[in-house]
């Protein structure tokens, strides 16, 4: 953030002390001069408005929800990523009434991984709430899992799930590979609308690690720092952010049409003032003291 704003307070020095001293030799900020740094400041803030998901995903982690009709092997694939037996799985339809939520890392970052009730029509009434609770996770989660039963044909559940996940970050998880395969894949494909699709055996721990390289590679878990110096966690920040962007196109276009320079100067001081509101940092004392530094005005 630091480098952004010396790249706008030069802009602006130049262009403050061409207005409010004419009478010293200061060199002409030329249009191209302008535009070129301007162009430069955008990719900046380019960059950084890409920190805020790593930026939440630093404070807050990835929640995910395995979601799925009854034993397609959901509470299997929370036992296998977790490598224990957290969760009841048997054979009777309908054991998972509740989410179950446990945490793992990922390249270092936390995972939130929720189990929920199956996806189906019933008239238990406690089992009905539960599907509720798994229909309201899976709206809120940054990532849903979907798994579907490899030995069985497509089921009107598993097209309710793909509906569910249709305008989701989701992995679509074929479940019971060391079972024989029945599910017609040509269906899958045209159901998953191009969502990566894994193959699995939750019960033998197959397949597992594909599902952490998959979600590694869909975040760029490997790519993201906890160490780094500056990231945007908050939506006050990130309005800042786009403020910042605007005013750029603002200047440019300015620029481009040969705005007078005092115009100018309206949207580069907009540009500091966005800085300002994630740094902290004044403008017009800094801009002052710059002024007198670079020129050695009043010596």
């Amino acid at each position: 953030m630091s480098k952004i704003r010396e790249k706008v307070m030069n802009i602006l020095v130049d262009i403050e002390a061409s207005i409010d001293y004419p009478e010293y030799d200061v060199e002409e900020v030329t249009n191209d001069k302008a535009l070129k740094t301007l162009n430069e400041i955008n990719q900046d803030i380019n960059k950084l408005e890409k920190t805020f998901e790593n930026g939440k995903i630093i404070k807050e982690g990835i929640n995910v929800a395995i979601i799925g009709k009854p034993n397609a092997g959901k509470s299997s694939l929370l036992n296998a990523i977790l490598d224990t037996e957290r969760a009841i799985v048997t054979e009777i339809e309908g054991t998972t009434r509740d989410t179950i939520e446990e945490f793992i890392q990922i390249d270092g970052i936390p995972i939130k991984i929720i189990d929920t009730a199956g996806i189906r029509n019933t008239e238990n009434l406690v089992e009905k709430i539960g599907i509720e609770k798994s229909i309201e996770m899976a709206k809120s989660a940054d990532l849903i899992i979907a798994i579907i039963d490899s030995s069985k044909d497509l089921e009107e559940e598993d097209k309710r799930i793909f509906q569910m996940i249709e305008n989701k970050k989701a992995i679509i998880l074929l479940n019971k590979i060391d079972k024989e395969r029945v599910i017609n894949e040509a269906e899958i494909k045209e159901f998953a609308k191009g969502k990566s699709i894994i193959e699995i055996s939750a019960l033998n721990r197959m397949g597992i690690s594909k599902i952490y390289d998959k979600i590694s590679e869909m975040y760029g878990l490997n790519e993201i720092s906890v160490d780094d110096s500056f990231t945007v966690t908050n939506e006050r920040h990130k309005q800042a952010i786009s403020n910042m962007k605007n005013n750029i196109e603002k200047a440019k276009e300015a620029i481009q049409v040969r705005m007078p320079i005092d115009i100018i100067t309206i949207s580069i001081t907009n540009i500091l003032e966005e800085i300002g509101k994630i740094t902290g940092e004044s403008v017009s004392e800094d801009i002052i003291n710059e002024i007198f530094k670079k020129f050695c005005l009043g010596k």
